[in-house]
């Protein structure tokens, strides 16, 4: 799947040091380098295209762009990858509903959402794989997990499965990761809850544990299925999904290939942490136990392949806060949205990224009718401060912008930093008498390398 065009980054001058990248993980509750090593591996969940993209889903993803800005900026190699989950419930319910074809709705919602984060100057995955894509690897992983005994068949209703309809849904078996529930830390009754208001199914008959996840669904009438060999027509489970696609993109494995089973960062929105990542993450720990990932993605395991698993997945966990509008949380089922699509209407897209960025990446927050005034206004004042052929100089702004990002991707606090400077650049009858000829270019290739905002 292809995704958008890449933005031009340009490069800042040093020092040659840089500050540690700390962010706030999820797991842990503190603050922990995001990837100290000199090769940075991000997973962001991708949407479900059937209504993109509103503006929480473009506060949570201008986030993790300032993650990969960050890191970019320390001289660290990114691999970034997402994904598109192009065949889900939601979007197949939503196509229904409104007479579409459900390919048609996921394409024109992908492009629009493409078109949007290029808008917004958003730097693209490098891996960015659709669901229906990664149908061949995650069947291959399930497939492998029902051999290990790590997943079981649940007994589909009458009229589900086709012609194999004794082959039944295929659920993961939670009791096969003893470490599962060690990334969101919740109790039990917690996830049980989150579970129910998430897209689980605690009540389906015929599961060991409520909790258990779905691996494979099973064809039913009117709904789109793929070949699942030996699972049967079918379509994947979303957990399974985004832990095949972490392990193609990101170049997991345990047999012996350079890359090794941690990548740095999974993220997403909060509503992700429980039940998505700690799912995903748990089939990613099983597929490493039973021997299934390999350098490119999963294969069926040999004989006597296990191995242990206990520092598969993410090293940390990193979540965005939700956007509230007209006081709720925004959501497609509220029908709460602020689309970016219409807001690129009414200002320039560089204006909303500001106003998005005026607020701390974890704060759950409320979109007002002056979040884009404010967004406007900043960009002008800043873009006057810019103009001029010399300016005060900008070396302390940079080391101020790069010091906020480093601490848990402050942008706020970045924003404050370049306002100061904007606000001597243009103080009226001031003392310009120790002004640097190029610090409007610094300043201006600051805003744009580190804050993702063109001048």
């Amino acid at each position: 799947m292809h995704s958008w065009p890449a933005p031009q980054i340009p490069e800042l001058p040093g020092p040659d040091g840089r500050p540690p990248i700390l962010v706030h993980d999820s797991t842990t509750g503190a603050l922990a380098e995001a990837a100290p090593g000199k090769t940075a591996r991000l997973y962001v969940c991708g949407i479900t295209p059937y209504d993109a993209t509103h503006i929480g889903h473009a506060a949570t993803y201008v986030a993790f762009d300032l993650l990969v800005r960050a890191w970019r900026d320390a001289g660290k190699a990114v691999v970034h990858a997402s994904n598109v989950t192009d065949v889900d419930d939601p979007l197949l319910e939503r196509a229904a509903a409104t007479g579409v074809d459900w390919r048609d709705l996921a394409l024109e919602q992908e492009a629009l959402f493409a078109e949007d984060m290029t808008a917004l100057g958003l730097v693209p995955p490098a891996t960015y794989t659709g669901a229906v894509e990664s149908v061949p690897a995650v069947v291959r992983a399930v497939e492998a997990m029902v051999e290990a005994g790590a997943a079981y068949r649940v007994p589909v209703e009458a009229g589900a499965g086709g012609d194999t309809a004794h082959l039944g849904d295929v659920y993961a078996d939670l009791s096969a990761d003893p470490d599962f529930g060690s990334v969101s830390g919740l109790a039990r009754d917690e996830m049980l809850a989150l579970f129910a208001e998430r897209g689980g199914d605690p009540a389906r008959e015929g599961k060991k544990d409520p909790l258990d996840p779905l691996l494979w669904r099973r064809e039913r009438p009117g709904e789109p299925s793929w070949d699942g060999g030996e699972l049967g027509t079918g379509r994947p489970g979303w957990h399974v999904e985004c832990a095949v696609i972490a392990a193609d993109g990101l170049g997991l494995c345990t047999d012996g290939g350079q890359v090794g089973e941690r990548f740095d960062v999974q993220g997403g929105g909060a509503d992700l942490l429980f039940p998505h990542h700690e799912m995903s993450t748990s089939h990613l720990r099983v597929l490493s136990a039973i021997g299934a990932l390999v350098p490119g993605g999963v294969r069926l395991p040999s004989a006597g392949a296990a191995r242990p698993a206990s520092r598969t997945g993410a090293r940390v966990h990193l979540h965005a806060g939700l956007v509230a509008y007209q006081g709720e949380k925004m959501s497609k089922s509220r029908g709460n949205l602020v689309f970016v699509s219409a807001l690129r209407t009414e200002a320039d897209p560089m204006a909303i990224r500001l106003s998005l960025l005026a607020h701390h990446y974890r704060d759950t927050w409320e979109w007002t009718a002056g979040d884009l005034p404010g967004g406007v206004a900043r960009l002008e004042r800043w873009r006057s401060a810019v103009s001029g052929n010399g300016g005060p100089d900008a070396t302390q702004t940079l080391a101020e912008v790069r010091a906020a990002l480093a601490h848990d991707l402050d942008a706020p606090r970045a924003l404050a930093a370049v306002d100061t400077w904007a606000d001597t650049a243009l103080a009226p009858g001031r003392d310009t008498s120790a002004d640097q000829e190029g610090a409007p270019g610094v300043m201006s290739r600051t805003v744009n390398a580190l804050l993702g905002v063109r001048l």
